[in-house]
């Protein structure tokens, strides 16, 4: 078994390795005309961009010193999403490439010949007189001036190939492209999540708790990037919705409490009428989970680790992340839901939308989750949704809807692409009402 992973990990490095030489010689190789100074530094990007990326993971993966993590997180990440966009700016270069060589090729054809006049019949004769030719005397010891042979060519100015125009461009905007997208998406997460509004009607849901407004953040991942500023900047965005209830889902943090215990401190400040609430995520069972459940209760938020709680009508409920299984901690739906008083509404919190499946099974009328990032960088939302039941938004499964957010942050790389993060504020509604 073990050489059966070593061998897979082989060829997975392989086949990494061949993109990033297939990238390297479109973008670098193939738009340079020799082994000149900007091969030379492309070549060292290439190098260096990846080494960086490796050691990034690694050492938040390890525990590295945090000063370390942060140093490697933003080149490493950074680099992690750009190799991604230059991939697919190289590919889709291909389509290019051939149309753009043969809008020059038709443009460097000879253009047609052009009509000449019709010979005039019968044309008067012209008496031909032969110029005299005039000559300078030269000089005694000087040499004649040489005659330009009519068969020698004149020489061209030296232009780059038409080959190599046609890299340099495919190559210039494939990289203005991919540059463009990562910085953008990068300003998209560093600005912070936007509020996103959902109103779920609940059938079990009395009069008196239409329009109870639930705050659903998740996946705010502090971490080497995403730190106390990121932190305060959700909790604004939080509070500033006003809502009845907040809750927390899971992915708060990518480190342990020592290094992220400062960054986590804005949560203090969440404000709602009826309180916070929090359960884990996988990454913090990656993190400390005992620990960081000790410092959010700190904090002053309420963990629901498999417990539930009344509210003003409707039960919340919250369970344990699966990743928490490892330790002995994960999921149990039957201590969570098993008692409670089946003609209340009940909504769960549970960080992973796969758990959807054990909530429809003990009648749980709404799922909140996050989990997914929405795919955080597109196209990973197709990969996602080979994992996940739903990917983001609202969807029924059966008699239960879930609920997935694409969540506040974002893993390794600071960018989102095509899955803007948000805050969710969920608004139940009664039938009654």
């Amino acid at each position: 078994m073990v050489i059966v992973f070593v061998l897979m990990g082989l060829l997975a490095l392989a086949a990494v390795a061949g993109l990033y030489w297939y990238v390297w010689r479109r973008l670098v190789r193939d738009t340079t005309s020799g082994p000149g100074l900007a091969r030379r530094a492309g070549t060292v990007v290439f190098v260096a961009g990846p080494v960086l990326m490796i050691a990034a993971v690694t050492a938040e993966r390890a525990g590295a010193p945090f000063r370390l993590q942060q140093a490697l997180a933003w080149p490493g990440f950074l680099w992690m999403a750009l190799s991604i966009y230059l991939l697919l700016g190289v590919v889709a270069g291909e389509v290019v490439r051939p149309l753009l060589r043969r809008v020059m090729e038709r443009r460097a054809a000879p253009s047609a010949a052009v009509p000449q006049p019709a010979p005039v019949r019968n044309p008067a004769p012209v008496p031909h007189t032969e110029p005299v030719p005039h000559t300078e005397p030269v000089p005694t010891g000087a040499a004649a001036p040489e005659e330009p042979s009519p068969t020698e060519p004149s020489r061209p100015v030296t232009t780059p190939s038409r080959r190599l125009f046609v890299s340099r461009a495919v190559g210039g905007a494939a990289a203005a492209v991919a540059l463009g997208t990562v910085g953008y998406g990068t300003y998209g997460v560093l600005r912070g999540p936007r509020v996103k509004r959902v109103t779920v009607p609940l059938a079990k849901l009395p009069r008196s708790a239409h329009g109870y407004r639930i705050a659903v953040v998740s996946d705010i991942h502090l971490g080497p990037t995403l730190g106390r500023d990121f932190c305060q900047r959700v909790v604004d965005t939080i509070n500033s919705t006003q809502p009845d209830l907040i809750a927390v889902v899971g992915d708060l943090v990518d480190g342990s409490v020592k290094d992220l215990g400062p960054a986590a401190a804005p949560l203090a400040r969440l404000r709602a009428r009826h309180g916070s609430y929090f359960v884990t995520g996988n990454h913090e069972y990656y993190s400390g989970a005992a620990q960081w459940v000790r410092e959010v209760r700190e904090l002053g938020l309420h963990p629901l680790e498999n417990a539930r709680t009344e509210m003003a009508g409707f039960d919340l409920a919250g369970v344990n992340d699966v990743a928490g299984e490892s330790e002995g901690h994960g999921p149990d739906f039957g201590r969570a839901l098993g008692d409670r008083d089946t003609a209340r509404a009940v909504v769960l919190l549970a960080h992973q939308p796969v758990q959807i499946h054990d909530a429809v099974k003990h009648g749980v009328d709404l799922q909140l989750s996050g989990h997914t990032h929405g795919g955080q960088l597109w196209p990973g939302n197709y990969i996602a949704e080979l994992a996940n039941p739903t990917v983001a938004g609202l969807e029924r499964y059966g008699d239960t809807q879930l609920y997935v957010s694409r969540g506040a942050g974002a893993w390794g790389p600071p960018t989102r692409v095509g899955a803007p993060s948000d805050i969710t504020v969920v608004e139940l509604a009664s039938p009654q009402a």
